[in-house]
């Protein structure tokens, strides 16, 4: 197909989770779909934001199970870490993906096309070098960039973003993470199993924001126990490097410091929007920098869609799948659901671990629905207790019926030890309003960690096993 004579079905801008998922899907269906990325496909998530930081989060678990190997009998000398190594693993795990994917998107006949591109109106993207793109639908997809804060200018050295901290060959001995949120808590907890000492600041009253609070009191107090310093509800003023260029000093809240070798700033991402529409185009772009979009992902220019980080939605990986599934969908004509954001699933991937999908036991109150709640703690599930991890919880919180049982089950809430891999049942529960006499049908296998939903569902039939 050459590209300056046809149009597209689909010419999709940006080759992350949302475009890339955009393009599979759509060649799938048989369009001709064209992708235009300026670096690799599999964006932010592949190469520098989700898989790479799973990968470190595994080796400090492979590292905390040497670390308490003895407790099960095993001798082994002092664990030590060669960063560079683990570096050299995760560039090869993210190098196969990439490939992997390449040739997928190959094999569907997609064409991917190296360039930044800019919708300049009437289905065209302008490519940077100076090819002229036509397609009979637009996907943006340029996905997310960090944020930064006045007074922490990033040098990549002293003062880093997730970008840099995933291209670190050394460890610092010690960390400031600005910003407690799910990457900063999983850069926290991986540099502390690691052997750095860790200092999180959040401004917010409590980390986690938007986590349960019994999920999230969890994980502070496992931080703590590990040596993580947590002060939420302080704002961060600046930083004063050390003159020998070893480290900086973090000032914050009343006049409080606290003197480092890094500073990680993690305070969310921005939309990559800036330089994406040219003077042509008629799409609406907030002043946040968030393409307006409707349910079906449709921008407000006929035949142009927006999809993943660049929406004011979800900013996870699959939450971008979800959204280029609706925009083709609607290309194709066929019917759709719009995703329901309140009921997505979210995993956290620090230790613990923390997984959740529907409303928190506060945002159901604050709906001004009356609701009950059942807790399970992971220390009387034999499964945990077995692999020697039984900091945990899952909570459950369903509506509550005017005969005071249990009704639709509003929201599924688990910390502990690989919850991430046991969140499938609960979404499937909160999505299909599902109510726990329905659920505590289904036989748990024993001893697993999964059972505890299970048993937590029973309880709340009031003919619980184990939880009362």
């Amino acid at each position: 197909m050459s590209p300056t004579s046809d149009i597209y079905d689909v010419l999709v801008i940006g080759g992350g989770p949302g475009g890339y998922a955009a393009a599979l899907y759509g060649a799938s269906a048989g369009l001709s779909v064209a992708v235009v990325e300026k670096e690799k496909v599999g964006g932010t998530c592949l190469h520098r934001g989700c898989v790479p930081a799973k990968e470190f989060l595994e080796t400090a678990a492979v590292f905390r199970t040497m670390s308490g190997a003895s407790e099960f009998g095993i001798s082994a000398s002092e664990p030590k870490i060669d960063f560079s190594v683990s570096q050299a693993r995760k560039q090869k795990v993210v190098d196969q993906l990439w490939k992997g994917l390449s040739g997928l998107m190959k094999s569907r006949k997609i064409e991917t096309i190296e360039g930044v591109g800019k919708y300049v109106g009437n289905g065209r993207v302008e490519v940077s070098d100076g090819r002229i793109l036509e397609g009979q639908n637009v996907i943006l997809a340029s996905g997310s960039v960090p944020r930064s804060i006045p007074g922490f200018d990033i040098d990549g050295k002293i003062v880093m973003t997730s970008d840099e901290v995933l291209s670190l060959e050394f460890l610092p001995s010690s960390v400031a993470v600005i910003g407690g949120g799910a990457i900063g808590c999983e850069f926290a907890s991986m540099m502390a199993d690691l052997g750095a000492k860790v200092t999180v600041l959040e401004a917010l009253p409590q980390i986690l924001t938007g986590v349960d609070k019994d999920i999230a009191d969890v994980v502070l107090r496992s931080f703590r126990k590990r040596g993580i310093n947590v002060h939420s509800g302080v704002a961060v003023s600046g930083h004063t490097p050390n003159p020998d260029s070893s480290g900086t000093t973090v000032h914050f809240g009343d006049q409080q410091s606290i003197s480092v070798e890094a500073v990680i700033v993690s305070v969310g991402r921005r939309p990559n929007s800036e330089g994406l529409l040219g003077e042509g185009s008629a799409v609406e772009i907030d002043r946040r920098g968030y393409i307006t979009t409707d349910p079906y992902m449709r921008t407000t220019e006929q035949g142009v869609y927006a999809v993943g980080d660049l929406v004011a939605t979800a900013q996870l990986a699959h939450v971008g799948f979800a959204e280029a599934i609706v925009a083709i969908k609607h290309i194709l004509g066929e019917p759709i659901a719009p995703v329901e954001y309140s009921k997505v699933p979210w995993c956290i991937y620090c230790h613990p671990e923390v997984a959740f999908a529907g409303l928190t036991e506060e945002a159901a109150r604050a709906a001004g629905l009356d609701v009950v709640v059942k807790k399970d703690p992971f220390g009387g599930n034999s499964r945990a207790r077995i692999i020697g991890e039984t900091d945990g919880l899952v909570k459950v919180v369903a509506e509550k019926l005017p005969n005071g049982s249990a009704g639709r089950i509003l929201g599924v809430h688990l910390v502990g030890p690989w919850v991430t891999e046991q969140l499938g049942q609960g979404y499937l529960a909160v999505n299909w309003e599902a109510t726990p006499d329905e659920i505590s049908q289904f036989i748990q296998p024993h001893p697993t960690l999964s059972e505890a939903f299970g048993e937590t569902v029973l309880a709340l039939t009031g003919r619980g096993l184990h939880v009362g």
